[in-house]
């Protein structure tokens, strides 16, 4: 596949489209200083333990999603979910400590950090940055039926830094030794792609040279369950778990539930050169923005997440026309994918015509904080191999969405920018922008 810088991507309709139309002065992330690399990746997903496996079972069009047989699942109006393929592979000693989101992350960081050729540097240069949605929750719910049932001295001791939001950033900067900073930024379903961007601004800033980053979640449990259920945001196709999870399809119902992590090793470019890495893509810009709307509902018009791409797109230096391929948030609640659809066709325009979309949500459930650093370790994939994986479960396209959504087969990109969106409840939104 041919290269290209971003400046070279640059097309001539830029102006036209990424404006600063919100009047803040923000550009978003990247786009001066340090070109960022991505030097490696690493996944554990409810398709597979790996990167290999994982990416395997995407192209492939496998589905992620099962059958809760746990006695606890039996009376709950959704009884489906998307648990990882491969429990953390940790000695108990160690998965003693750790929740389980923090397994799931030290898992997907420890393969990251060998995939990039574990990178000798002083640990003053290294930070990490994992976000994650809801923190250590099962462990908190665990913990209080320990206490109720056996007293309290029966509860762990382990429990706070169990529960802590900065529990799998801190986990995984214990493990490499990161002394430039460990940070973990919640935003919801937007926490893993904000990881991303916060560490694309640290390695610009001059503060590392190395950011391990992206994001974790581990809800299944009948509580995290009950909640969106009652939300009605969860789909109830309890009899058909494969064909349950169906963005942009007519007949969504809601997102299904699933948990893994998600890290890539960003790295200043002059660094990575210097030690000989191998440079997968990339991290051309990101693009943060808020709608200002509802607690947990999309804002209609899809202005939000406009905002955050085109922000994206001029930090990377480059216009609607460079982009190839969108793996979209596209969680298949009925609001969210119209609504990211808008914002998708307001910032990119004529431009968004060909433009392969994707939602590996379709196979992998959705995994709140860790999505969208999943999701950025598949666009990276995408960019790599040269393909778009096709969307599963697409039947019907929604009449309200005006996408040309990659379905039944796999297709083949032309070089130029992949997109990878994330947007939460809270209003949160991000792009992120890979280039090859």
């Amino acid at each position: 596949m041919t290269s290209y810088s971003p400046q070279e991507m640059t097309s001539s309709d830029e102006s036209e489209y990424s404006d600063d139309t919100d009047g803040t002065g923000n550009r978003g992330r990247g786009g001066g200083g340090r070109q960022v690399v991505v030097t490696g990746v690493g996944l554990t997903t409810p398709l597979g333990g790996d990167v290999a496996d994982s990416w395997a079972g995407v192209l492939a069009g496998r589905s992620g999603v099962r059958a809760l047989t746990a006695p606890w699942a039996s009376e709950l109006p959704v009884r489906i979910a998307a648990p990882v393929a491969v429990e953390p592979p940790l000695a108990r000693v160690e998965a003693r400590s750790l929740d389980r989101g923090q397994q799931l992350a030290v898992v997907a960081a420890r393969e990251a950090w060998a995939d990039a050729g574990d990178p000798a540097l002083e640990p003053e240069r290294l930070a990490v940055v994992i976000g994650s949605g809801v923190g250590g929750v099962t462990t908190l719910l665990s913990q209080s039926d320990i206490f109720r049932d056996r007293g309290h001295r029966r509860v762990s001791p382990f429990l706070v830094p169990m529960i802590m939001p900065n529990g799998p950033a801190s986990a995984v900067g214990l493990a490499l030794g990161a002394r430039a900073g460990v940070h973990a930024p919640v935003s919801a379903c937007a926490s893993g792609a904000e990881a991303i961007a916060y560490a694309l601004d640290l390695i610009q800033l001059g503060r590392a040279d190395v950011v391990v980053a992206g994001g974790t979640e581990a809800a299944v449990h009948p509580l995290p369950l009950t909640g969106f259920a009652q939300m009605q945001a969860l789909s109830r196709r309890n009899d058909d778990p494969g064909s349950a999870s169906r963005p942009f399809d007519k007949s969504r119902d809601g997102f299904v539930l699933g948990e893994g992590a998600g890290v890539l090793v960003l790295e200043a470019a002059e660094h990575a050169a210097a030690r000989g890495a191998r440079v997968l893509a990339t991290l051309g810009g990101a693009g943060i923005s808020s709608d200002a709307h509802h607690v947990a509902a999309p804002d209609p018009t899809g202005a939000g997440a406009a905002r955050a791409i085109r922000h994206a797109l001029t930090a990377a230096g480059i216009g609607p026309a460079d982009v190839v391929h969108v793996n979209a948030h596209a969680s298949a609640t009925p609001a969210g994918d119209v609504a990211e659809s808008r914002g998708l066709r307001a910032a990119l325009g004529p431009a968004l015509d060909g433009v392969a979309v994707t939602s590996t949500k379709s196979m992998t459930g959705h995994l709140l904080g860790a999505s969208g650093a999943v999701e950025a370790v598949f666009a990276v994939l995408s960019l790599r191999d040269g393909l778009a994986p096709a969307t599963r479960n697409l039947t019907s396209l929604d009449d309200e969405i005006h996408l040309d959504v990659v379905a039944v087969d796999n297709r083949p990109l032309r070089p130029g920018a992949v997109l990878s969106t994330s947007f939460g409840f809270g209003g949160h939104d991000v792009c992120l922008v890979f280039v090859r």
